[in-house]
């Protein structure tokens, strides 16, 4: 007997190639994924859009998501955070609000990884106010503060000159049970040093 290829064994091989960052290899098992079963699925289209997102293909990685939406195929939280991680790597801020509202107005549980990307990519272009915001939104909607959030937030309010909003996230990250690191400290003094 032979083992007949299925979208359970398609989607095993892009995540695969997703972790050995073979993004091509993983767009082309897609593709074929299409033509032997006529569709995809969500954790298919998540892989791939995974691995656009680790070689650094943030439009390949919108297409892809677009494509779901326009296949009415299911988005979950795997496929919003990889699609705002490939925005973040291509300093898209914009992209990445867009998807965090589209998260919300789907009703997708937010992630500590869709929120960090989003406030990071926000910090990158020099968007402290939304980078704050964001980041304010996370706490009330049970995501788990973590250090990576707290650093792209305090970054952000340094970056924008905002010493003054850059340590009070300090000082929550150092009441909280987040562990500190070096950069959630350069940033704070950097903030400091800035302000004159």
């Amino acid at each position: 007997s032979t083992l007949e290829p299925n979208i359970i064994t398609f989607s095993a091989a892009i995540s695969a190639c997703e972790k050995g960052g073979k993004w091509e290899k993983a767009l082309q098992l897609l593709s074929v994924l299409v033509e032997v079963t006529l569709r995809s699925n969500t954790i298919a289209l998540s892989a791939a859009i995974s691995a656009c997102e680790k070689c650094g293909k943030w439009e390949k990685a919108l297409r892809l998501f677009n494509a779901m939406a326009e296949e009415k195929i299911e988005f979950d939280t795997l496929t919003f955070g990889a699609a705002i991680s490939a925005c973040e790597k291509g300093a898209e801020w914009g992209h990445a609000l867009l998807l965090i509202t589209a998260m919300a107005q789907q009703k997708v549980e937010f992630s500590a990884v869709a929120c960090g990307a989003a406030i990071s990519a926000c910090e990158k272009a020099g968007e402290w106010g939304n980078a704050v915001h964001l980041f304010s939104m996370m706490e009330p909607s049970r995501v788990e503060l973590d250090t990576n959030s707290f650093n792209a937030v305090i970054s952000a309010c340094e970056k924008g000159g905002e010493w003054e909003h850059a340590l009070k996230h300090f000082h929550v990250m150092k009441q909280s049970a987040v562990e500190l690191d070096i950069i959630s400290v350069n940033a704070s003094i950097s903030a400091c040093e800035t302000s004159g």
